[in-house]
């Protein structure tokens, strides 16, 4: 029986003390309402637990057959360790995406309480090191991070997938993140601008040590970069998250295996203005995730220890709790 490792999803707090898994558990995620959790691990499997109080119960094993009752002979598992799992907003049902070092993107939905597997997105050349829904006022949309040094968008709509991919680290891609649907700058603009309108945006973090922001533009249809890469990182960016919050600053974490978390920001009214924090650790820095208020910063790295960041008053950032394995 592997360990359950150490999750920061702000919603994750469940302690697995009988995952099931016969290998590492990579990523565990609750889902909107924190009666399911989903975890993945390197036997290639994903399960999905009922959650009640302080208990879980296991409900099923996605391997890629489908169910058991409705087997797809065109179904395949993932060939290769589940990285990670991601939720979709529950507007859109019962979904769940999974990324694997085979290079997949699976989407499972849950029908009449049977879990099936309805797309297989298998165009990466690498491994899918991530995937993350959008917010759901942009729609359905799922970002996937490839090692081949791509990113993809998936789009659910009419029952159907569509997808675009372009390059975006050369050295292959880590980690993306959503903006969040209203971008702090139009809280001050007029209700018909651009930005109050809700502009697609998420900011990716690679190999070539660099964090990247890309802009839908709906005219080309196509996903551009905003501007200059933020630069600073000495080594693999492993990382990202945007804030959630909707205060008068944009937030942006990216943790490195530098040993280094840098916090950037931008203020209101100075999109492409990006100031920039770097907090120092003992060991390389694996994860970043913030709390759903957007204020507090939970960081996670390979000394196993899990510590949460703060701004105060000054516009500095303070460690408020650690937390070790």
């Amino acid at each position: 029986m592997a360990r359950a490792v150490m999750n920061i999803h702000w919603m994750s707090t469940q302690v697995i003390t009988n995952s099931g898994h016969d290998d590492m558990i990579h990523d565990a995620v609750l889902d909107y309402y924190g009666r399911r959790l989903a975890t993945c691990s390197g036997d290639r499997t994903i399960k999905i637990f009922d959650i009640d109080g302080d208990s879980q119960r296991l409900v099923d094993t996605l391997k890629g057959y489908g169910s058991p009752s409705n087997i797809h002979r065109d179904a395949h598992p993932h060939e290769g360790a589940v990285w990670c799992v991601s939720w979709a907003h529950p507007k859109y049902g019962n979904i769940l995406a999974s990324a694997s070092y085979d290079g997949k993107v699976f989407i499972w939905r849950e029908q009449n309480n049977q879990w099936q597997k309805i797309f297989d997105f298998a165009l990466h050349k690498a491994s899918v090191n991530l995937v993350s829904w959008s917010p759901h006022e942009y729609g359905c949309l799922l970002a996937c991070a490839s090692s081949d040094g791509n990113v993809s968008v998936l789009e659910f709509k009419d029952n159907n997938f569509d997808h675009r991919s372009f390059p975006a680290h050369g050295l292959g891609v880590n980690s993306v993140s959503w903006a969040p649907a209203t971008d702090p700058s139009s809280l001050m603009a007029n209700s018909s601008t651009p930005e109050a309108a809700g502009v697609r945006r998420f900011v990716t973090g690679g190999c070539d040590n660099v964090l990247k922001i890309w802009t839908f533009d709906p005219a080309s249809q196509s996903y551009n970069q905003e501007q200059e890469p933020l630069s600073g990182h000495t080594d693999w960016v492993r990382d990202v998250a945007w804030s959630p919050t909707l205060l008068q600053k944009s937030y942006i974490a990216s943790a490195s295996q530098d040993k280094t978390v840098r916090i950037w920001t931008s203020e209101a009214g100075t999109p492409g203005q990006w100031a920039c924090k770097v907090l120092n650790f003992d060991a390389a820095v694996w994860r970043v995730s913030w709390s759903l208020s957007g204020n507090v910063l939970a960081v996670s790295g390979a000394d196993n220890k899990v510590t949460l960041w703060k701004e105060n008053l000054k516009g500095e950032w303070e460690r408020v709790k650690s937390i070790e394995e």
